[in-house]
């Protein structure tokens, strides 16, 4: 979304945001994906909440990508991940 990505989203009202966990790759933002995770976001937030929400979620998608790496739960399928519960 660009350099400021939560004052985009606010500006056009968006009602989720969220976070993806992926390998990287030399295309960013490109890698195939590990987790995500989104959280509903409504009128009453503002930038800075959006911010603070952001980061939690992208804490625990982060946290929850490494667990499933660490426990040798993720594997490869060409540009696709294959998560075993």
């Amino acid at each position: 979304m660009g350099a400021r990505p939560y004052q985009q989203a606010f500006d056009r009202g968006v009602k989720i945001i969220g976070a993806t966990a992926h390998y990287v790759t030399e295309v960013l933002d490109e890698g195939p994906i590990i987790a995500q995770s989104v959280i509903p976001v409504d009128h009453t937030y503002g930038v800075e909440d959006m911010v603070r929400a952001g980061r939690d979620v992208e804490k625990t998608v982060l946290a929850q990508a490494l667990k499933l790496v660490f426990d040798d739960r993720v594997f490869l399928c060409g540009q696709r991940t294959v998560i075993f519960a």
